[in-house]
């Protein structure tokens, strides 16, 4: 019998980018992986099959890691219009505090909590042009859940790397923080408006 590790694993996040899936379950195991939550709002890739939700799911099954869909939780595009700026980028401190938002920070605690290592999925491969840090990674840094994201290259970052890469290293003088006011790259609309 392994002795248990003294540290809880942290919660990582990965994007698949333009990784080959065997390449994307290498790292996967690298880093002892059994569970794949998709933060995708919606879970399929234009430009590789291997990463729509059904076939992604298979080739996990096989490779000993569960799926769970948290895109409707913590999706980068929600579905809630007031988690939109007026010119359509998405406010990521109003999706911190939507009641499905908060609902999946509830079950990623509990993961963490229970020592399960979890691994936070999406499609951009740099972290710093993710959800999974400028929204997802802030909120856990808050909790005090810490957060690893797994880079292009296979390696780990910390949040606060990938945040002073965000912002440039200069936090904003006239808001409370530097990922105060941090929002999508792109422009979109609630998927159900």
């Amino acid at each position: 019998m392994l002795p248990m590790p003294s540290e809880r694993p942290p919660i990582y996040t990965i994007g698949y980018g333009s990784r080959p899936i065997e390449a994307f379950l290498n790292v996967l195991e690298r880093y002892s992986i059994r569970y794949l939550l998709d933060v995708r709002s919606s879970p399929s890739s234009r430009f590789n099959k291997d990463y729509n939700k059904g076939d992604l799911q298979h080739h996990l099954y096989y490779s000993g890691i569960k799926y769970g869909f948290f895109g409707d939780l913590m999706g980068g595009r929600p579905d809630d219009p007031s988690c939109y700026y007026p010119n359509g980028q998405v406010d990521y401190d109003a999706c911190r505090r939507s009641a499905p938002f908060l609902h999946g920070m509830s079950r990623l605690r509990k993961a963490y909590e229970g020592g399960h290592p979890v691994v936070l999925m999406c499609s951009e491969g740099r972290p710093e042009d993710c959800h999974r840090s400028k929204m997802i990674g802030v909120a856990l840094d808050k909790a005090g859940i810490p957060v690893r994201h797994i880079d292009t290259a296979g390696r780990l970052r910390t949040q606060n790397e990938i945040i002073e890469i965000v912002t440039g290293g200069q936090s904003d003088m006239f808001k409370d923080s530097p990922t105060t006011g941090l929002a999508s790259r792109g422009q979109y609309r609630p998927s159900r408006s």
